[in-house]
């Protein structure tokens, strides 16, 4: 599990996505040692310690955000190939599962789910199981996520709670981990997901992607890498989903077959006429994101405010 956030001077969490590779002024959140920014072509992006990691790092794992940029489900290797193999020959073509082709650990992580009303019962894939295989609709997909989004939340809350009740010895890191997880969903609140149609001397693409600036400003910076690439660039925009962030990376799982690599620029794709209408109408069903009100709070708070009361 990577680092992706470090602390400034006045102990505001900032994203590794949001600093230049090399050497910080950032701390870790966890010890205070000096952070390096690494963001090569290979590993994910993520803070490095400057010296030697420490205890919490190199032996904790960070609280990320479930089903945000992980769509395994944290199933096996072995649970995972077969899932896939279940989908080809049988979820796809919405054929019935007979017990007796299903791994026990598909059924016991909620992957599939039995059809009561098949003679005999059968199974079926289940709206989770359809997310490794990238099959769920977006508006699908959102009301699958939230639920274990604040079921995380909820259980770092109690722990640090408990840890506080307690004075333990991690009650710094416990505080710690709910601030990260915390930044996390501010992160992604914060973003409005948009989706740009780009009409090339080459023909047309598609970008998805998110941005916490005025759509337009991110279009401009879009055309300009482009016009690198191409002679002709015009640029439409097809959608604007705010408090959406949460939804960029699924969509280029789910898409990821269209995906058009452009030199380093990895967000573009490529449909033909059937394609980029289902995967528009896809988006255009998303329902309007209602903010609950712990949303709002954490929109609303400083990600420092959260402080050691002992």
């Amino acid at each position: 599990m990577w680092l992706k956030y470090g602390v400034d001077k006045d102990e505001i969490l900032v994203c590794i996505e949001d600093v230049p590779s090399g050497k910080t002024l950032l701390k870790c959140p966890y010890c205070q040692g000096s952070l390096i920014a690494k963001k090569g072509k290979v590993k994910e992006h993520h803070f490095a310690h400057n010296e030697e990691t420490c205890h919490p790092v190199a032996k904790r794992d960070f609280p990320t955000l479930p089903l945000y940029d992980n769509f395994n489900i944290q199933l096996s290797g072995k649970d995972l190939k077969q899932l896939k193999l279940l989908w080809q020959e049988y979820g796809s073509k919405n054929y019935p599962i007979s017990f007796d082709l299903i791994p026990r650990g598909l059924i016991k992580t909620g992957m599939l789910r039995k059809n009561v009303f098949l003679k005999p019962p059968s199974y079926e894939f289940s709206d989770l199981g359809k997310i490794p295989v990238g099959s769920l609709e977006l508006s699908l997909f959102n009301e699958v996520q939230e639920p274990f989004l604040f079921k995380k939340l909820l259980k770092l809350e109690l722990a640090f709670e408990h840890a506080k009740h307690k004075n333990t010895p991690d009650l710094a890191y416990r505080l710690t981990d709910v601030r990260l997880y915390r930044a996390q969903l501010k992160r992604v609140l914060s973003c409005t997901l948009y989706f740009l149609e780009i009409q090339t001397n080459k023909g047309t693409l598609y970008k998805i992607g998110v941005t916490t600036r005025p759509v337009i400003q991110r279009v401009g910076e879009v055309e300009r890498d482009l016009l690198a690439h191409y002679k002709n660039v015009v640029i439409k925009v097809l959608g604007t989903w705010q408090h959406r962030g949460n939804v960029e990376l699924y969509f280029k799982h789910r898409y990821q077959e269209f995906n058009y690599p452009i030199g380093s620029l990895t967000e573009y794709f490529k449909f033909n006429n059937d394609d980029i209408f289902d995967a528009l109408r896809d988006l255009q069903q998303m329902p309007p994101k209602i903010l609950s009100e712990v949303e709002v709070d954490i929109l609303k708070e400083n990600s420092s405010s959260l402080q050691i009361a002992v």
